[in-house]
């Protein structure tokens, strides 16, 4: 310690005290440490080892994979005493590169978007506009800014200020969002109702696809001798490929070919409507509406935009996340402005005469055109729920299971059993249309309005301003209110059916 120190008068006390305790444990453990031969040896070769450079470059390798990944080792680590025996070639895997992890594109995240809130219920929207009249016409705007909203807020729900005051994703899905907010009453509690309503109401869609895809072949080949059911399986042969997507990227690619036939059938049915504006007339627009009609209507009109359960896997999966706000605001403002387009266009050439599926008002010649189409996109459609929901059951089911064989059979496994019980309740499943109905009205809902508003309030109560509260709680009431009003709809006529009530 003198040594160390030098004469007394040099130096403070206080750096006296601080040399002192920093010196006596390396003393103590070399003192024991020359007791015992064998681990002063190791000792020594370890200190000979560190010196090396090529040592010092292997740790720095180890560091910088540690700032990259963050992740914590599976088990304890064990370090081997003779570390000089370590082969000088070694090297730590590197991270992989960028392009390698298949992220996707802000435009690849819109078109997902846009094959989400561009689906098949924008066929009824002239349908919603003949029975809420003006009024549906600023539900479609009000309804697209809302959506936009919840969107916004559900993905501010994975993120954090770090000490820095960067926001930092800490959350990686929906299921996250949920454990974080009800770790209180149960730490899984909240992550396990969000999965079973988001498989719910995937499963749903991918049934409805599979139905639509039916119809469509059944009413383009009339001459046929075959059942709905019949075309549903057909459909369903072409489907099998699914098993073997992996990757949002391949989905991304699928939803761009599905959104552009969309504008195809959008632009036959726009075009031939404009062949007939010498019908048209804005007394067709009702200034009185029936209530439970008008349900109907917000129904289709705000379920038409519904894509909140994509979106945390989406902005996870972006190459560029800080550019998601800005994509969800395009892919939403398009969507408004094409839906307003479609269903005043429609509704002012056919008037009362507009059926609830506006293809059927079309001529023959038309109507076999559109409804190829219409299949085409209900195929094309069907990858992306299914993909979403079977990602969400493989990840519960799978965790702990590190084995790539495994993995890829328990995968193939879930996707197939997904596929054929889609198939098994577009089949048998009695008054299908009224069951969606009743569920989406519980899940769509949730997923859209309630659950967003109710986290966001959660999670950032402390940092909202008074609007922004305000705002998320008249989202939730708003929310409720269709919930309520769509499960009160979807029982009346289901007792109808069965009860002859």
């Amino acid at each position: 310690m003198r040594k160390f120190m030098g004469p007394d008068g040099m130096h403070p006390q206080v750096l006296r005290e601080l040399a002192d305790v920093i010196a006596r444990p390396l003393l103590i453990a070399f003192d024991q440490a020359r007791e015992t031969p064998s681990l002063f040896l190791g000792l020594m070769r370890l200190d000979s080892c560190l010196d090396t450079d090529e040592e010092r470059v292997n740790f720095a390798r180890r560091d910088e994979l540690n700032r990259a990944h963050s992740e914590e080792p599976d088990g304890p680590l064990n370090f081997e005493l003779d570390v000089c025996q370590q082969d000088p070639e070694y090297m730590f895997p590197a991270p992989l590169p960028h392009d390698q992890v298949k992220l996707i594109t802000s435009w690849e995240a819109g078109w997902n978007v846009t094959n989400a809130i561009q689906g098949i219920f924008v066929l009824g929207l002239p349908y919603a506009l003949l029975h809420s009249g003006y009024s549906g016409l600023l539900l479609i705007v009000l309804a697209a800014a809302l959506c936009c909203y919840t969107g916004k807020i559900l993905i501010a729900c994975l993120y954090e200020e770090n000490e820095d005051g960067q926001l930092v994703r800490v959350r990686d899905s929906y299921e996250d969002i949920a454990n974080t907010c009800c770790k209180k009453l149960s730490p899984k509690l909240g992550g396990i109702v969000v999965n079973v309503t988001q498989v719910v109401e995937l499963i749903m869609t991918c049934i409805l696809y599979l139905i639509v895809s039916g119809n469509s072949l059944s009413q383009s080949f009339p001459n046929v001798a075959l059942t709905e059911k019949t075309w549903s399986v057909i459909a369903f042969v072409t489907l099998l490929p699914c098993v073997f997507i992996r990757t949002l990227k391949i989905v991304s690619k699928l939803s761009q070919l599905c959104s552009l036939v969309h504008f195809v059938i959008i632009l036959v049915v726009m075009t031939y409507c404009l062949t007939q504006t010498h019908q048209w007339s804005w007394a067709k627009f009702r200034l009185s509406i029936e209530f439970e009609d008008f349900l109907v209507s917000v129904g289709v009109i705000i379920f038409s935009y519904t894509s909140q359960i994509f979106l945390p896997t989406l902005e996870g999966n972006m190459k560029n996340p800080e550019e998601f706000r800005c994509m969800l605001n395009w892919t939403h403002f398009f969507a408004c402005v094409l839906k307003t387009t479609f269903a005043l266009t429609a509704f002012l050439t056919w008037g009362e005469e507009t059926k609830e599926v506006i293809t059927d008002n079309l001529p023959s010649f038309l109507k076999t055109l559109v409804n190829l189409c219409l299949l085409t996109k209900a195929l094309l459609s069907y990858p992306l729920p299914f993909f979403a929901a079977t990602e969400i059951v493989y990840s519960c089911i799978s965790k702990g299971n590190h084995s790539n064989y495994r993995s890829l059979l328990l995968s193939l496994g879930v996707r197939g059993s997904f596929l054929l019980l889609t198939l098994l309740m577009a089949l048998f499943t009695p008054h299908f249309a009224l069951l969606m109905g009743l569920s989406g009205s519980v899940t769509g809902a949730a997923m859209t309005f309630l659950l967003p508003s109710l986290f966001h309030l959660k999670l950032k109560w402390k940092k909202l301003f008074f609007l922004e509260k305000c705002a998320d709680i008249s989202v939730f009431i708003l929310g409720f209110l269709c919930s309520l009003a769509g499960i009160v709809c979807s029982i009346k006529g289901l007792l109808e059916v069965f009860g002859g009530v």
